[in-house]
């Protein structure tokens, strides 16, 4: 289903976080909800419209995924990323003198080419601005522009042997820069993982940023993962390696949560959380709420992959 530009959340909807509270008592209260992470940065998408002369502008993906958007701005304080801080206005000043710089992404395991990646490296695939929901377990969403390319580029440069069955997603983990990492309700680092044919789906988008600008550390810097058919904590973020192997990756959030958090994440509207319906969200900015869409409105991209899948058991 097609994004309009109208759906893109704007500055000017990113408003204080007693705004946000309004519509957020679905998901008060328990030290288990998801960090399904996003945090908008300034806009870069026209340059000079944007306000921001570091801003890049990347080809835009001319497709049923997305649309053109106007230059607009996003704050960065509502964020989840829970390596520096479970409260989600704290993360920014958390983060801000976090380092990703130098990086490199290890990509191995079931491969008959393993590589190291540096950013430069990850940078030279060819950049596109990808305009995707984001639907987060906790019922709120939001509409992002991301800098990225497909995560199957990769996956084909390294060439998976044939007895792999999953790609399996790590984060940094450094507990100085990362003082959350201290924390003992998690199985740390954060990890992550998709089945192959998930992860070569074009939607998979390896992200290097937000609205043509390089990612601000409480987004996820430098490199992340978006999956925008599955809920939102699926997004890993600072990604350090890349693995393909035959067994099922356990998560974080299913190490933590196993009731509440299964493996595919998909947005399901028809499923709902042990502790709150997800059959409507509330885009961010918005008082009122919205219908869930199944797949959160990628079914005619995804849904040949889980054909046959009782969708209710494999939450």
């Amino acid at each position: 289903m097609k994004i309009r530009s109208s759906e893109i959340t704007p500055k000017t909807t990113y408003l204080s976080r007693k705004e946000f509270m309004k519509g957020a008592a679905i998901a008060g209260g328990s030290a288990f909800l998801a960090a399904c992470g996003v945090s908008p940065q300034n806009n870069g998408g026209n340059n000079s419209a944007s306000g921001n002369e570091n801003a890049v502008s990347f080809p835009v993906k001319k497709d049923e995924f997305g649309t053109e958007t106007t230059p607009f701005e996003s704050i960065t304080n509502f964020n989840n990323f829970y390596e520096f801080n479970t409260d989600k206005e704290a993360v920014a000043k958390d983060a801000r003198n976090f380092v990703s710089s130098p990086w490199q992404v290890e990509v191995g395991g079931l491969v008959n080419n393993p590589m190291i990646l540096g950013m430069g490296d990850i940078l030279k695939f060819e950049q596109e601005e990808r305009i995707y929901r984001l639907r987060c377990v906790e019922g709120w969403s939001m509409v992002i522009p991301w800098n990225g390319f497909s995560l199957s580029k990769i996956l084909n440069m390294v060439e998976p042997k044939s007895e792999a069955k999953y790609v399996r997603f790590e984060t940094l983990y450094d507990p100085e820069q990362m003082p959350g990492q201290d924390s003992k309700w998690y199985e740390w680092p954060y990890v992550e993982g998709l089945r192959i044919d998930e992860a070569m789906n074009d939607l998979a988008t390896i992200a290097t940023g937000l609205y043509g600008e390089e990612f601000k550390p409480q987004s996820g810097a430098p490199v992340r993962l978006v999956v925008p058919w599955k809920y939102g904590f699926k997004s890993i973020k600072s990604i350090v390696k890349i693995e393909l192997v035959t067994e099922m990756p356990t998560s974080l959030w299913m190490a933590a949560a196993p009731r509440e958090y299964g493996f595919f994440a998909n947005v399901n509207p028809d499923v709902d959380h042990p502790r709150w319906s997800q059959g409507s969200e509330r885009r961010i900015g918005e008082l009122s709420r919205i219908e869930t869409l199944k797949f959160n409105g990628y079914e005619e991209q995804v849904a040949a992959l889980y054909d046959g899948m009782d969708l209710e058991a494999n939450y």
